[in-house]
């Protein structure tokens, strides 16, 4: 007879969700037995809960469907959540099975026992449901896939007691479908038509699935006929771009900047988007980034069609037939000298194999790569779509496992690799094509800007040693080595463009660790603060200068 954990896994296929990454523990030991019963299920091993979670997110970014993730009680999702909360800021499907005690014996408190459903709550608002019985589990389980799968997509959390798994008669249950997501109204497209019509500077503020080639192209015809702006939100979930795609400008991450890129706009129209806000508060500062003069218009929201409102937005306008402006193929020079951040995203344009995955967790030492590969084959850009740093390396493994034929580049910051590390392994015991590029400046360098910019008193010696990663450095060309990654650590352009041609000429994971300085240091980020505070003002043409230089 079928346990329930069999029972499960044979719903999981079925639905296709044929991958999992895993962080097991007792209470999860018939799920893992039931892994050998099913061959259409791939088991990925991750030595911490939170590169199982990142790694989640990363897959069904680029698979466009969920992944489970197998985690231990309460401790074992709470060891995963900062990389479900980036999930679920990002709208990505992804299904936790999270293992409980046994139904008869939560009453005796033991040692591990905690309340799974509001600790999952936080990451998974949408879906938590602990499974009561071996009976309903799949129907349970088919319910919770269809839930993450529901546009635009969620964290979806199923709670599995062990006896639950381990009780016999199980019966698979057939996948649901979730709804079709519908297009805007007409009412609605009539409305932004109109607005378009105005002659009024407008702006399309595109997210999610608008950042993919059918709704791009879309509201490249809309630019192109009507003179309307594209821009990005600032971490986009998955964005394709490159040579034959259309150019979209994403928002700065510093408000002040972003303000800059919005201020003379009328007209704002959302797609898959919200309106944009401060990372942060700060004293005296604006929360809310649209300008007052500026009207807000919401063309779709998350769970509707996106590309199909774009279209009708374009047919009442008259602009299904013109033609898109698309980005040139072109590549930045091979970088030479002493090693910065900026030659090392040259590199990264210079040398970047078609069809390439980036995952951008590079902090500020990335703030190059968007402009220095503006114009490189094309590829998906993937970034830190929730803020909670160590993202990148397990998003890096996920997506590797979702696209194992395409090359996965991972940009990633000296201080957020430290947090899941451990994905590293990972890459090795799966042999996954991915290329690390740790930007080693010894310092949380975005941290000593923001002490700045939060108008903290004059940080002193006990202050500044929060913020630095000196005494010792971290050597990640060797812990790559100890975890069985190819690592070499590097301090000349010409040496980098070495390491990464060889890298990207070999199979398997590989690690080049860059010693550079911080991209914003000394004179440059005493003055920071004092520029952007004298932005508003200084004329909009000195203001855009000054931003395309800051954040290109």
């Amino acid at each position: 007879m079928t346990n329930g954990a069999q029972a499960l896994m044979k719903t999981l296929v079925d639905a296709d969700v044929e991958v999992c990454f895993s962080n097991p523990g007792t209470s999860e030991m018939h799920f893992v037995a039931a892994l050998d019963d099913e061959p259409g299920m791939r088991a990925v091993l991750a030595l911490f809960e939170g590169v199982a979670t990142g790694a989640a997110d990363g897959y069904a970014r680029m698979a466009d469907k969920p992944a489970a993730t197998l985690l231990h009680l309460g401790c074992g999702l709470g060891n995963g959540l900062a990389n479900l909360h980036n999930a679920r800021k990002g709208k990505v499907p992804v299904l936790n099975i999270v293992g409980d005690h046994a139904i008869y014996h939560v009453k005796y408190d033991a040692q591990l026992q905690s309340d799974i459903e509001t600790v999952a709550r936080n990451v998974s608002p949408g879906f938590v449901r602990t499974a009561k019985s071996t009976e309903t589990l799949c129907q349970d389980a088919a319910e919770a896939i269809a839930a993450a799968r529901s546009a635009p997509g969620q964290v979806a959390t199923l709670i599995l007691p062990a006896d639950v798994s381990w009780g016999e008669g199980g019966v698979p249950c057939a996948p649901l479908a979730p709804p079709k997501p519908a297009p805007a109204d007409a009412a609605t497209v009539d409305a932004i038509a109109a607005a378009i019509r105005s002659g009024k500077k407008t702006a399309l503020l595109m997210g999610g699935h608008a950042l993919r080639e059918p709704s791009l192209l879309a509201a490249a015809k809309l630019a192109a006929h009507s003179g309307v702006m594209l821009l990005a939100e600032t971490f986009p979930t998955r964005m394709e771009r490159g040579a034959g795609l259309p150019p979209v400008e994403r928002l700065a991450y510093l408000a002040e900047l972003a303000t800059v890129q919005l201020t003379d706009i009328d007209h704002l129209i959302l797609v898959d988007a919200k309106a944009p806000v401060s990372f942060f508060a700060y004293p005296g500062k604006q929360s809310y980034l649209v300008p007052d003069t500026c009207k807000v218009h919401t063309l779709a929201a998350p769970d509707q069609d996106i590309t199909g409102s774009l279209n009708k937005l374009n047919e009442a306008l008259g602009a299904s037939q013109a033609e898109p402006k698309l980005q040139a193929s072109q590549r930045p020079g091979r970088p030479r000298g002493k090693l910065t951040a900026e030659k090392v995203c040259k590199a990264v344009g210079h040398l970047m194999p078609d069809n390439a995955i980036i995952v951008d967790e590079g902090i500020t030492s990335s703030l190059m790569l968007s402009v220095m590969t503006a114009g490189a084959p094309r590829h998906d850009l993937l970034t830190l779509t929730g803020g909670a740093i160590g993202q990148g390396l397990p998003n890096a493994v996920g997506a590797a496992v979702a696209c194992p034929d395409r090359p996965v580049l991972a940009l990633i910051g000296d201080g957020t690799a430290m947090y899941t590390i451990q994905a590293l392994w990972t890459m090795a015991r799966e042999q996954l094509n991915v290329t690390t590029i740790i930007f080693n400046n010894a310092s949380y360098s975005v941290l000593n800007i923001e002490l700045e910019r939060v108008g903290a008193e004059q940080a002193g010696t006990k202050a500044k040693s929060q913020l630095d990663l000196r005494g010792p450095v971290l050597n990640f060309a060797e812990m790559a080595q100890g975890m069985g990654v190819h690592g070499v650590r590097v301090d000349t352009a010409e040496d980098m463009a070495k390491a990464m041609e060889y890298a990207l000429s070999m199979p398997g994971p590989h690690l080049i660790e860059v010693m550079i300085p911080e991209s914003l240091s000394g004179v440059k980020r005493r003055i920071l603060p004092w520029m952007l505070r004298a932005l508003p003002s200084l004329p909009l043409s000195v203001t855009k200068a000054l931003k395309k230089k800051l954040a290109p």
